[in-house]
């Protein structure tokens, strides 16, 4: 188990990144740079994508010290964590999961987490949101913090910005613009 975040080294771990869309990538090179050894699994390999590819769940994680969920959630993904992918992570082993609760079969989590199986676990998205599990206030290996990370002054700013070129855009027939991540300054 993680005795304490605060002296949990990141560089040299295996970060196993679950769904490599653009946040997963925007992660994965984030990790990369703080010497973490990144592999993945998605739908499908990415092509221009140099790390590692595992094609099932279960290969990544028998090859990870951290598992990253950002994946979307699906009938697929749906509990794809499980108690089975969560034992082989480990009793050192962290998860992480910034994507939707529901990937993460919760109530096995928290029986995981108690029982010190893994070692801790980074949520902030919960299966029922907005309940989550009172166990997890109790443990010193979980860190919870709400969903909004992006809602920052300035993203919000972008955003306002955005929706006011497309309105003018709508209103004079002009093609509108996409948002992305761009607008969120690159998170």
């Amino acid at each position: 188990m993680v005795k304490s975040i605060s002296n949990f080294q990141l560089g040299g771990k295996r970060v196993g990144i679950v769904g490599l869309g653009n946040i997963g990538l925007h992660i994965a090179t984030r990790l990369h740079a703080m010497g973490c050894i990144i592999s993945y699994t998605s739908r499908t390999m990415k092509p221009h994508v140099t790390f590692p590819f595992y094609p099932t769940i279960h290969q990544l994680v028998a090859n990870s010290d951290i598992l990253v969920i950002s994946c979307a959630l699906t009938e697929q993904t749906h509990h794809m964590i499980d108690r089975e992918v969560l034992l082989v992570l480990g009793k050192e082993g962290v998860i992480v999961n910034i994507a939707r609760g529901a990937i993460i079969n919760e109530k096995e989590l928290v029986e995981c987490l108690v029982k010190g199986e893994i070692g801790g676990a980074g949520l902030d998205v919960f299966e029922n949101e907005p309940n989550f599990p009172e166990e997890l206030f109790k443990l010193d290996n979980v860190v919870l913090t709400p969903h909004h990370g992006a809602v920052t002054e300035e993203a919000c700013r972008n955003l306002y910005d955005h929706m006011c070129k497309n309105l003018d855009a709508f209103l004079s027939n002009k093609p509108l613009g996409a948002f992305g991540l761009q607008e969120f300054n690159g998170i």
